[in-house]
């Protein structure tokens, strides 16, 4: 232990860099475990309860994490700005082949990045008063807009559909009220996934809303 802590204290250096700088190690550490709770709240915590998809808390933490530490590692060569607004294009314009990605989908996208970002390039010039008020600006906002404002909360499913002759533009307000007759529930809007011509089924997705949420 004794020998560890001497190698890290005397600045020794591998290949041109150093072991171990403790108030760089430290500094990234404090950021980390605040980005990381202020991801976790509005993802966890604002964006699941809301609507239930699983799919899109793997995507959104992973991205978090991996434009947050590109940034607190890379800020030492000077890329900020740019290279900051490099990942949002890289980042933003993501799509699915199968599967594009909802318009609130990616504004959450877009969110996890931007607070990343800001997270990780802030510097002496931003205080912490003023970068835990902007990170608690966007949390309070978020949880108003999905909780307080936005009353009605428009929930999802997928479903196998075997009434493939219904999922025809022409026979939409048929589609409609057949899954309400079967499904018990309002649903407001149909999108069609999928078709499997060779059993006569298609996969949808309906979105509704919730009940007690009215």
């Amino acid at each position: 232990m004794e020998l560890l802590s001497i190698l890290l204290s005397s600045g020794i250096e591998f290949l041109g860099t150093p072991l171990f700088d403790a108030e760089d190690f430290w500094k990234m550490i404090v950021k980390t475990v605040f980005n990381l709770i202020i991801i976790t709240v509005i993802v966890r915590y604002i964006y699941y309860p809301v609507t239930k998809n699983k799919d899109y808390l793997f995507t959104y933490f992973l991205i978090s994490l991996t434009v947050f530490l590109l940034c607190i590692l890379l800020d030492s060569v000077k890329l900020q700005l740019g290279f900051a607004l490099g990942l949002f294009a890289i980042f933003g314009i993501i799509r699915y082949r199968t599967d594009p990605i909802p318009i609130k989908e990616m504004t959450y996208l877009f969110l996890v990045i931007g607070i990343s970002v800001v997270n990780a390039l802030s510097n002496k010039k931003i205080s912490h008063a003023e970068l835990i008020f902007a990170n608690f600006l966007i949390v309070f906002i978020t949880y108003g807009m999905e909780r307080l404002w936005l009353l009605k909360h428009q929930s999802r499913k997928n479903i196998t559909y075997e009434k493939i002759e219904l999922i025809v533009p022409e026979r939409r307000e048929e589609l409609l009220a057949d899954l309400k007759e079967r499904l018990g529930i309002d649903v407001i809007r149909v999108e069609v996934r999928r078709i499997d011509f060779l059993k006569d089924t298609a996969n949808l997705r309906i979105f509704y809303y919730e009940k007690d949420s009215e």
